[in-house]
């Protein structure tokens, strides 16, 4: 808990409305809580401060750099986003959440890992089935290490002039070494396709090696996250240049009781998310698919009047939801 002194100070400042004072006490009070090893409250500190965590040692005006851009078509070559998503907003496997778990405490006590000589993993692979949360991950990740999302643009990276793309891919490391942020390279196979794939031409073959070559040089204050829906066609050098690799899959019974349960919270409903009946119609449905229908059933329970949210809606959803799930196991 914060010292008698810090707690006079707030109350003090905020009674007699001095806002600076109040703010310079506060943030005494979130740097002892940080030394205390106390992070997850000191975040929760500084959300209601600043209106997000940020990431530790980062004063209160600091920004990012302006995006990178590709100089042929003055295209951004990230997308800057403020994560929303918290990491009780994901329905992750036992596993994948342990990992999550683990990235997120080497972030947390990275200055007592480097006391070893030791770093926090800063360069992760997410695969699996499209849907199933790998970039709602990468967003969780971002805010709860208080930091910036940082999307790569594969189509502005990606240049048909020779040697543009790894060009744009030198800007985009860059950024991450110079910017704290999480920088997620979604669609990674697009970077990082098997070299001794005969179809491929030369220059994406060189744009492989530029990616092996950056990535083993990486030192920088961003976390790296690739993700694939399609690990199968990555070229196999790439694998050994992640310390940790995460597979996202379909949500099992237990996992889609919790994203039912978590997606209809505020909800009134006349079932029960355990219930047989309720399960079933989501049976090998991945997390977007699930939520999917939970949305287009709310939204008819709303334009049809109704006050509870009845079996009829999921039964209709999935209904419509069907030809799209057909289409995506291609038949």
């Amino acid at each position: 808990m914060a010292t008698g002194k810090l707690l006079r100070q707030l109350i003090k400042s905020g009674i007699e409305g001095n806002a600076e004072a109040f703010r310079v006490a506060s943030e005494e009070v979130i740097k002892e809580e940080r030394q205390k090893q106390h992070h997850l409250l000191a975040n929760d500190l500084e959300r209601l401060l600043y209106g997000r965590p940020r990431e530790i040692g980062q004063s209160p005006g600091r920004s990012l750099e302006k995006a990178p851009v590709d100089r042929e078509r003055n295209l951004a070559l990230l997308d800057l986003r403020e994560p929303v998503r918290r990491l009780e907003d994901a329905v992750l496997s036992d596993e994948t959440r342990s990992a999550v778990d683990e990235v997120l405490q080497e972030h947390h006590h990275k200055e007592r890992l480097a006391s070893y000589g030791l770093r926090a993993a800063d360069r992760l692979l997410f695969y699996g089935p499209p849907g199933c949360g790998k970039t709602l991950t990468a967003e969780v990740i971002a805010s709860e290490l208080g930091l910036p999302l940082a999307i790569v643009r594969v189509d502005a990276v990606v240049s048909s002039y020779l040697g543009e793309t790894a060009a744009n891919l030198r800007r985009v490391f860059d950024f991450a070494a110079a910017n704290a942020a999480v920088v997620l390279f979604d669609e990674f196979d697009a970077l990082a396709k098997e070299r001794a794939d005969e179809a491929e031409h030369g220059e994406l073959r060189r744009v492989v090696n530029a990616v092996l070559q950056m990535m083993d040089a990486y030192i920088g204050r961003s976390v790296l996250i690739a993700a694939t829906n399609h690990e199968s066609i990555l070229d196999l050098a790439v694998w050994r240049r992640f310390e940790e690799v995460l597979l996202f899959e379909p949500p099992n019974l237990d996992q889609l009781r919790r994203l039912l349960a978590l997606k209809l919270r505020g909800v009134r409903r006349e079932f029960e998310v355990e219930d047989a009946a309720v399960t079933t119609l989501f049976k090998n449905m991945t997390h977007a698919d699930v939520e999917r229908v939970l949305r287009r059933a709310i939204k008819d329970m709303v334009l049809l009047g109704k006050e509870f949210l009845a079996l009829r809606h999921l039964e209709t959803a999935a209904r419509r939801e069907r030809p799209r799930r057909l289409r995506k196991q291609g038949k």
